[in-house]
């Protein structure tokens, strides 16, 4: 197999033309190319008048060893095929399901490889399907009615379901490729598995995660949708069985194996595991809030007056201050849209949306500041949920209790005054926003951190602290704020049977490396001995 990088064609030119010109500098005719493959795919904007698309593909061809040294190019070398990720083979048998708790990404793909390798689970998941868990999101922003089961939080497909279905990862791991191509099988765009900033969009996600429901039936697993954990039976250290909250009773449910994948907000599981003694620790995370500006100023900033011949642009923002607080960009979603994602009464959380074709008028972007156990109220491993919650809870207040969220320009915060209205950028959050002054529901060093970092963002990216620029607050669930120790061999709790997993767990910090983490701990639960 040969490899090629830094094939480069102008942004507007075919893919067609790919083949021509890698056979062009292998000096061979496009009929001698036998196989060919695109694996990656960027944009170099470097020079805005001439934007170009960067490929690196893999071909097959006779002869390959002779035509990479004719070549003569460190961008043409000779490649070996790297064996695709296989789940290992079960090495025991399961006398009773395991019982997969959370539908995220963890918990689905820990089921499907554990199914698919024949062993079915049983899953519960607190919220509802996804199509019911649609109409329930939607009925929230329109109205302000808030369904705490079903919601941008908890239900079928997690909280991924509703951002951007953005699938970049920093973890480099044999897995992530079998995620993507397991993704495109259930109906995700096959671009995934080469596009540098690969993305499913939450309208085509919402229906990969019905497919991979409907796979898991038809493999033998029971789907248990508003069924909620409720407790751990454990005897002499031992997971025995759990009890089961349903929305009209409670039940028993025998279980020796436990995979636990609760998302990052469930925050009255987290209570329930510390009481019961599972240990857990204090994770790092951040907070700050959601910053809106036009799709085509950010486009035109980064790519010239040629940017509508390119996806809409996205930004990866950060800087380390004097003070030794950092700022920076995190979820970033071209096209698209501030949703309020509140999982409880009396709180005002937010995040962003794109839908797959990432065409609203305005772009959004988390804008956070790092912290850690020493901003928390207490030594305990819970003192970062209270964190979360004393500051979405202030935000609930400063929107009107009716979960409206706070707003203010760019330009107001940075004068330190309250805004009073929107200018040239229309807000996109729903059920709306009031017009205030942020520094009542964030701490002060944060804000401090956000102003400080302004100017200097716009420095990278100019517009980006223009003052009509919309912030809405406040984002405090950017990652989980516990970690549920497990052993680093056997990913297992101290609890023997329970397995935390995913991004609840604090093992994993988007879609991929959480469903990387649930096929991770499903390979350690079929090993078991």
């Amino acid at each position: 197999m040969i490899r090629m990088a830094q094939l480069s064609l102008p942004i507007d030119g075919k893919q067609d033309d790919l083949k021509k010109k890698a056979a062009k500098q292998l000096g061979i005719g496009t009929d001698e190319i036998l196989d060919f493959t695109i694996v990656r795919q960027s944009i170099d904007a470097r020079k805005k008048t001439q934007l170009q698309a960067v490929y690196t593909v893999e071909l097959w061809a006779e002869r390959e060893e002779q035509l990479v040294k004719r070549a003569q190019s460190p961008n043409i070398t000779l490649s070996k095929q790297e064996l695709p990720y296989s789940f290992p083979p079960v090495l025991r048998t399961f006398f009773k399901k395991p019982v997969i708790v959370g539908m995220g990404p963890a918990g689905l793909f820990a089921a499907l490889f554990l199914a698919r390798a024949g062993v079915p689970s049983i899953l519960l998941e607190r919220g509802r399907g996804v199509e019911d868990r649609s109409k329930d999101v939607e009925h929230f922003w329109k109205t302000g009615e808030l369904s705490s089961s079903s919601n941008v939080q908890f239900g079928e497909g997690g909280a991924g379901t509703f951002s951007d279905g953005k699938l970049t990862t920093g973890i480099r791991d044999i897995r992530a490729r079998s995620v993507m191509k397991t993704l495109v099988q259930h109906g995700a765009p096959e671009d995934i598995l080469y596009s540098h900033k690969p993305h499913v969009g939450t309208d085509v996600l919402r229906s990969v995660v019905k497919s991979i429901r409907d796979e898991l039936l038809s493999l033998g697993c029971e789907v248990r949708f508003e069924q909620q954990l409720q407790s751990l039976i454990i005897k002499d250290g031992v997971l025995c069985g759990v009890t089961v909250k349903t929305e009209s009773d409670t039940y028993p449910l025998d279980c020796n194996e436990l995979i636990l994948a609760p998302g990052h907000s469930a925050r009255d599981t987290f209570h329930m595991l510390h009481e019961t003694g599972v240990p857990m620790e204090q994770k790092p995370f951040a907070i700050g809030v959601r910053i809106e500006h036009k799709q085509e100023e950010m486009s035109r900033a980064q790519f010239g007056d040629q940017f509508y011949k390119v996806p809409p642009s996205d930004y990866k923002l950060s800087c380390h201050l004097p003070s030794g607080r950092s700022a920076f960009t995190f979820c970033v979603c071209p096209g698209g849209e501030v949703v309020a994602a509140s999982s409880n009464e009396g709180q005002v959380v937010t995040n962003g949306m794109s839908n797959r074709a990432r065409d609203g008028e305005n772009i959004n972007g988390g804008f956070l500041v790092g912290v850690g156990p020493s901003d928390y109220p207490g030594d305990d491993p819970l003192a970062g949920v209270r964190f979360q919650e004393q500051w979405e809870a202030a935000a609930w207040a400063l929107g009107g209790r009716n979960f409206h969220a706070p707003a203010q320009l760019v330009g107001d915060f940075l004068a330190g005054k309250a805004s009073k209205a929107a200018g040239t950028i229309q807000p996109t959050y729903r059920p709306g926003v009031t017009w205030t002054d942020l520094s009542a529901c964030l701490p002060d060093y944060i804000i401090q951190t956000l102003r400080d970092a302004l100017p200097l963002f716009d420095r990278k990216v100019r517009g980006f602290s223009h003052p009509d620029a919309v912030l809405t607050g406040v984002e405090t669930r950017s990652s989980s704020p516990v970690r549920m120790v497990r052993n680093p061999d056997t990913l297992e709790s101290a609890i023997q049977g329970l397995y935390p997993c995913g991004e609840g767990a604090g093992y994993a910090g988007g879609i991929v490396s959480a469903a990387v983490d649930g096929i991770k701990v499903a390979e350690a639960l079929s090993q078991r001995k």
